[in-house]
């Protein structure tokens, strides 16, 4: 008999309760206005502390332009996450051929091209191209928000292929940058806290692609340029991550001629509160219907 998996386990709870709704696809679900409201909640509640950081807020799309997509080297660290739009070019001979494809189980996917845009695997992505040129005296904060995609299927509900990001970025001169993730990462440790949330700061790193990535992987825990916030929501040995602080230095100032005022290359950093993942761990630390939460929670969130 198989042991039991408490990631499904806990779909099931979730799919069971119409929280989620199976689409057939692993990782991809439908959401109730319950979910969402939740999800709503949180949104909420870190564009109240964009709001007193003046972040300008920019709420993006689930597409990114490729060009954008090209200069972020994402490609060239994380192929096996990343999603790319295909979009019909032909005639109508090419079309009758399509149509025939399909009705035959063929393979029509080769007929498409690749379009303009691409999945976007993290919500600020879009907004380096946006930050262009030569910044204002102490550089600026955005506070960005939207739905992005990783091609990971997992039975994991908290580790959907669709989900739900929301980040506080700054883009500016390398101290601050650090100072934006070091405090702005306490901070939001703190929100999470008061949601009844037990939260533990820990060094990651990303899931670099390859023997290279295990090198490139090695050096961003070394340098601390990732700090995850880590809560138990299906297993206590293996906490998921809810909260991430990240250092890119200048990563997307290079690429997308994004300068200081003072005319250096400039740094950013990010804040990044994985929205859908927090849902779940909510969820699970307090009960599958809010309306019976602790009530300092809900008078924190639902507000």
């Amino acid at each position: 008999m198989a042991a039991p998996d408490p990631y499904r386990e806990l779909r099931d709870r979730l799919i069971d309760a119409e929280l989620l709704f199976p689409t057939g696809v692993e990782g991809l679900y439908g959401r109730s206005q319950t979910y969402q409201e939740i999800v709503a909640a949180i949104d909420r509640m870190v564009h109240r502390w964009g709001t007193e950081l003046k972040a300008t807020a920019v709420y993006l799309p689930p597409v990114l332009a490729r060009s954008t997509f090209n200069s972020t080297n994402y490609l060239q660290s994380f192929p096996d996450l990343m999603g790319s739009v295909h979009v019909f070019r032909g005639n109508d001979r090419d079309h009758a051929e399509l149509v025939r494809r399909v009705e035959t189980d063929g393979d029509w996917p080769a007929l498409l091209e690749p379009g303009e845009v691409v999945l976007s695997s993290a919500a600020c992505h879009a907004l380096y191209p946006m930050c262009s040129g030569r910044l204002p005296l102490g550089g600026r904060r955005y506070e960005v928000s939207g739905f992005c995609f990783r091609h990971e299927p997992s039975p994991d509900p908290a580790r959907m292929q669709a989900f739900n990001m929301h980040e506080v970025v700054y883009v500016g001169d390398h101290d601050v940058a650090q100072r934006h993730r070091d405090e702005g990462l306490v901070h939001g440790l703190g929100l999470l806290g008061d949601l009844g949330l037990d939260v533990t700061p820990v060094p990651a790193n990303d899931p670099f692609f390859g023997r290279l990535g295990s090198a490139l992987a090695a050096g961003q825990i070394e340098e601390e340029l990732k700090l995850e916030g880590v809560t138990p929501i299906c297993s206590e040995d293996k906490p998921t991550a809810i909260i991430s602080g990240n250092c890119h230095r200048d990563h997307f100032g290079l690429p997308f001629g994004i300068e200081t005022d003072a005319g250096e290359v400039a740094h950013s950093a990010c804040v990044a509160f994985g929205v859908d993942r927090i849902t779940v761990a909510l969820l699970v630390r307090h009960g599958l219907d809010p309306a019976e939460w602790p009530g300092p929670v809900r008078a924190g969130l639902f507000r």
